[in-house]
């Protein structure tokens, strides 16, 4: 598809990504392997990765300005980051890179069969640390940014980071995969949250999922909205409402969200969102708050066409990015993030697969 036939750019389109930034070390098997068992690899790929440097990579291809703040020793593998980051048009210009020490890396495998992968990380040392930052590069870094984002990870240097974009009235986008310490402090500041889908539950203690969301609105009053992503199952959202009408509606969120479900057409193969009007969801034991759901369906891959599932989750927050300096709203951004998530993957690693705004797949959610 051409420039021409696309929308204009979002007119801000300057992001911030602070996280973790890596060398992955992928290999496709046929099974996974037993304990003491040897297996072949089928294909074998050293690419960038970390969730960070692979959200702003996805960011940078859908036609924003990522800027990176992350850390890299000076050995081979973080030149090889830097390198990448800078091909995609990652300004790595923020980024530290430590004398001596390593870069952050992982080994991937990827059982074809079973279209699962398995990572092993080893983190990158020294770690990122507020001193390693100044104050003037971090207000040069968010000069005119649209909109900051953190992995998660380095939840110290993550919290020094969001409080001055905090105090600069940055909008702030916060991944929660799983529980850490510091996380709760990074939250609090947030504007956006995306989940993992065990993060919820195992977060708040709630029972079910749409509970547990219920229970972060009214914990983090920051938020406007939340995003549990559910791989194949696609994503579910609840966005906070300021509409305190006493004449809305006020239903149980589990039998609501059973109903709301009811109204997906599972025949349809491309990404589609289905939406609930304002209206107050209780959570028994937990509290009642005020809002809309919106389920977003992923997109039914043949599973000849399925290869890695590997970042799917950075590529749909890269997506979200744009969707939100696009001022997209929640029906068509919730299909668009699903959308770019399924083309990468259809190609193995966290990046080969990721589009570009020109990609013909793309346009009809686009336009």
């Amino acid at each position: 598809m051409s420039s021409d036939a696309l929308p204009p750019l979002p007119e801000n389109r300057i992001v911030v990504g602070c996280g973790m930034t890596a060398v992955d070390f992928l290999a496709t098997v046929d099974g996974y392997p037993k304990p003491d068992e040897k297996v072949r690899t089928t294909s074998f790929k050293v690419q960038g990765g970390g969730n960070a440097g692979n959200a702003l990579t996805c960011a940078a291809r859908l036609g924003l300005k990522p800027k990176l703040i992350s850390k890299v020793a000076d050995d081979a593998q973080g030149k090889s980051i830097l390198k990448e980051l800078e091909a995609d048009g990652v300004d790595t210009s923020f980024m530290v890179v430590s004398k001596g020490g390593s870069s952050t890396f992982s080994y991937v495998l990827v059982d074809s069969q079973t279209k699962t992968r398995t990572s092993i990380y080893t983190p990158g040392d020294p770690p990122l640390m507020p001193d390693d930052l100044s104050q003037s590069a971090l207000l040069s870094a968010f000069d005119e940014a649209r909109l900051v984002y953190f992995d998660g990870m380095s939840t110290e240097t993550a919290l020094f980071v969001a409080q001055e974009a905090a105090r600069n009235n940055i909008p702030i986008l916060v991944e929660a995969e799983s529980p850490r310490e510091g996380l709760d402090g990074l939250l609090k500041l947030a504007d956006f949250a995306v989940c993992s889908k065990r993060f919820p539950q195992a977060w708040t203690q709630a029972p079910s999922i749409p509970s547990a969301l219920v229970s972060i609105l009214l914990r983090l009053p920051n938020i406007n909205f939340v995003i549990v992503t559910l791989g194949e199952d696609g994503c579910l959202m609840l966005e906070r409402s300021t509409n305190e009408d006493a004449d809305i509606e006020e239903r149980d969120v589990d039998s609501f969200l059973e109903f709301l479900y009811k109204g997906n057409d599972d025949s349809l193969a491309i990404p589609t969102c289905i939406s609930s009007a304002v209206t107050k969801f209780r959570a028994n034991g937990i509290g009642t708050i005020c809002g809309r759901f919106f389920i977003g369906t992923a997109e039914k891959i043949p599973d000849s066409e399925l290869i890695d599932t590997t970042g799917a989750g950075d590529a749909f927050i890269g997506a979200i990015m744009y969707a939100i300096c696009a001022n997209m709203v929640p029906e068509k951004m919730l299909p668009f993030a699903a959308q770019v998530a399924a083309a990468k993957c259809r190609a193995l690693g966290a990046r080969t697969g990721l589009p570009h705004r020109t990609d013909p797949r793309l346009a009809s959610f686009l336009s």
